[in-house]
């Protein structure tokens, strides 16, 4: 089934689910006046990577094994997160029918565009859910639950979304408050996984986001620059009066105020959160968290890269474009690459082992039995200590062949006897040299798979709270401060307070 093209097609549209993606392109839909728009997808974005990483770290279940598999990805964190339930297969289906809903409300195109546009959506989220079962990176049970939750998320934006906004806009800086606290709830009762992955990270990005743009659409609908006759916050656009030129410049340089944000308030806070941290440590206020190392462990923290699955550092744009321009950096995996994956290969080479034990002792395998006859017709028979195997020698079937060259990919785990003999202890004796040795042999294979993972990064208690400080920013410059600029230095069309 797999091909080339497939493989090209299918890693470059998984792109298009990604958090980056979203993030590059929801401020253009602010600064062309695209308010109630942007707001949706932020809130239901936001969500969806709230709560599907939620349940991946709640339960804690890995993606598909690989082998048998194959993982096709152009992003190297992807494969470091849990597999249950898809987080692309969420935003997918809720932009995709958010979208459609919208299409149909509106008469602005003729019945011909309108097809063509939801035929367009329908593709972008078939695309996503069928791609992510044809890279391996997830299950069907993974695409249908991240599926139905995004279209909840789609059914709760459509029914509650007016009432939030009325309330943020109508209400007072003390309504901010209690919204911006309830996300940092929701952030703190984040599930902790039960390895490194970094789902939390994402949920913190998105929620800084949510706290950004609720803070910022507040302030600059009461700034006088704003148009709300349409709907709060709305920031004037007309391309007529603006010009493609204007349009292009302004874009770039909304972009760049982002950056230059994300840049000096990263390193700001890193320099001064530590000694705060360390105050509240000796106190005993901090809330510590699995896999982040305390302030008191540390005395500064080192210039990192690829410290953020949401919004890489400039630096790396242009080899991010180079590889999205060149079809051979898309990256084709076989193997364990994360913590969960070693603990599965750990799983099945231990239930292999155990198989192969109760072989020994006379029970023959039924799945693995090399035979001659149709499996309707094979019949297992007694095979006493010591005898090989009925159809030893033979032409393999095609599902031992399969199972064959899975046992190669994955190993059986290594059965350790004496002179090629299996002895059975009386029930009386307990072999503890026996179990020392096993259980030695298993700590090895162990730990010779885990030396094969990435080795995850150093992670600091502060980049929890300078995420969250970092995103909200770039949330409020998005919406509050950037159309602000624009009018001041004459990239908008005039509005004055």
């Amino acid at each position: 089934m797999r091909s080339p093209a497939l493989d090209t097609y299918f890693a470059y549209t998984a792109n298009l689910g990604t958090h980056t993606f979203f993030m590059v392109f929801l401020p253009v839909q602010f600064w062309c006046g695209y308010t109630s728009l942007g707001r949706a997808t932020v809130f239901m974005l936001a969500a969806g990577i709230y709560w599907s990483g939620f349940l991946k770290d709640m339960l804690c279940l890995p993606r598909p094994l690989s082998p048998p598999l194959a993982r096709i990805s152009m992003s190297g964190s992807a494969a470091l997160e849990y597999g249950f339930p898809s987080s692309h297969s969420t935003n997918a289906v809720s932009v995709t029918f958010y979208a459609i809903y919208m299409i149909r409300q509106s008469d602005e195109y003729s019945s011909t565009v309108n097809i063509g546009l939801q035929a367009l959506f329908y593709l972008y989220a078939v695309s996503i859910i069928v791609g992510r079962l044809y890279c391996g990176m997830h299950g069907f049970l993974d695409v249908l639950v991240g599926s139905t939750l995004g279209a909840l998320i789609t059914v709760f934006q459509l029914v509650f979304s007016d009432w939030i906004d009325s309330w943020i806009f109508s209400g007072t800086y003390k309504d901010l408050i209690i919204a911006t606290l309830v996300v940092f709830v929701l952030v703190r009762i984040h599930p902790e996984p039960a390895d490194d992955c970094p789902c939390f990270d994402d949920s913190v990005a998105f929620s800084g986001v949510v706290v950004g743009i609720n803070i910022g659409a507040w302030h600059y609908a009461q700034s006088g620059f704003a148009v709300n006759d349409l709907y709060p916050s709305t920031v004037p656009f007309e391309l007529a009066q603006l010009g493609l030129p204007k349009a292009i410049i302004r874009t770039l340089l909304g972009v760049v105020i982002i950056f230059v944000w994300r840049a000096t308030a990263k390193l700001t806070l890193f320099k001064i959160l530590p000694p705060l941290f360390r105050l509240l440590e000796r106190g005993r206020m901090n809330l510590p968290r699995a896999f982040f190392l305390n302030a008191s462990s540390y005395t500064s923290i080192p210039n990192m890269r690829d410290d953020d699955n949401v919004i890489p550092p400039a630096s790396q744009l242009p080899q991010m474009l180079k590889n999205l321009a060149h079809p051979r950096k898309r990256s084709v995996s076989v193997g364990p690459q994360s913590a969960s994956d070693a603990y599965e290969t750990l799983a099945y080479r231990n239930r292999r082992r155990r198989e192969s034990v109760t072989s020994a002792d006379g029970t023959v395998l039924e799945d693995l039995e090399w035979s001659s006859t149709p499996p309707s017709q094979a019949v297992a028979p007694a095979v006493e200590r010591g005898q090989p195997l009925l159809g030893t020698g033979m032409l393999p079937t095609p599902m031992a062949s399969r199972i064959h060259s899975y046992e190669q990919m994955m190993g059986t785990g290594n059965i350790k006897t004496l002179d090629g003999k299996m002895e059975t202890p009386p029930d009386s004796d307990t072999d503890l040299a026996g179990d020392a040795t096993l259980k030695s042999e298993e700590e090895n294979e162990k730990r010779e798979l885990f030396m094969k993972l990435t080795k995850p990064r150093v992670r600091y208690d502060v980049e929890v709270v300078t995420k969250l400080i970092v995103y909200s920013g770039i949330g409020w410059f998005a919406v509050g401060l950037d159309p602000i600029i624009f009018e001041l230095v004459g990239l908008g069309i005039g509005i004055r307070p």
